[in-house]
């Protein structure tokens, strides 16, 4: 089974065991609803967890879930972050999870390999990719139509479009 990571930093909110996260997600109105299964990572295992209640206030996304009551009930799990199980069935037909994204390569327009993915770093203004190249610093590619010529998951490649200063 894959994982996807949905948010960090797991804190309490009120009395009653909900929490809040803050999300790295999209999506977070489907991940959240009544009765789907979210997991939370502690020492390397997942533990399931189902959904009772969700909203959204700043932020933050704020979540309650059958197992926990009162706010001691997640003590033991504040500072965790939130994953779902990866399901490709959700993505439509020429759509992709980021995490699909770590497995190619980055070329330039003239078909010269440039590194490869090594993390999709996902910041409020935008979606990022942190392109580890051999003998040399990481760099930085906005993951947006003006830098991203093509994404063929199929074939593990990314074409990019590199501006002077980039590399």
């Amino acid at each position: 089974m894959e994982y996807i990571k949905l948010g960090t930093k797991i804190t309490p909110f009120g009395l009653k065991g909900e929490f809040k996260i803050y999300s790295t997600s999209f999506f977070q109105e489907f991940r959240y609803q009544e009765g789907n299964t979210i997991y939370i990572k502690k020492d390397d295992e997942y533990i399931p967890f189902t959904v009772s209640s969700y909203f959204i206030k700043g932020s933050f996304d704020f979540i309650k879930v059958k197992e926990f009551n009162k706010i001691e009930d997640l003590e033991q799990y504040t500072s965790l972050d939130v994953y779902a199980l990866k399901d490709e069935s959700l993505v439509r037909q020429g759509y992709y999870y980021f995490s699909d994204l770590k497995k190619c390569n980055v070329y330039d327009e003239n078909n010269n390999l440039l590194g490869k993915v090594k993390e999709v770093e996902e910041f409020p203004s935008q979606i990022t990719l942190r392109v580890k190249r051999d003998n040399n610093k990481d760099f930085f590619v906005p993951f947006i139509k003006e830098f991203i010529e093509s994404v063929d998951i199929t074939n593990n490649k990314i074409v990019i479009k590199v501006i002077e200063g980039m590399l």
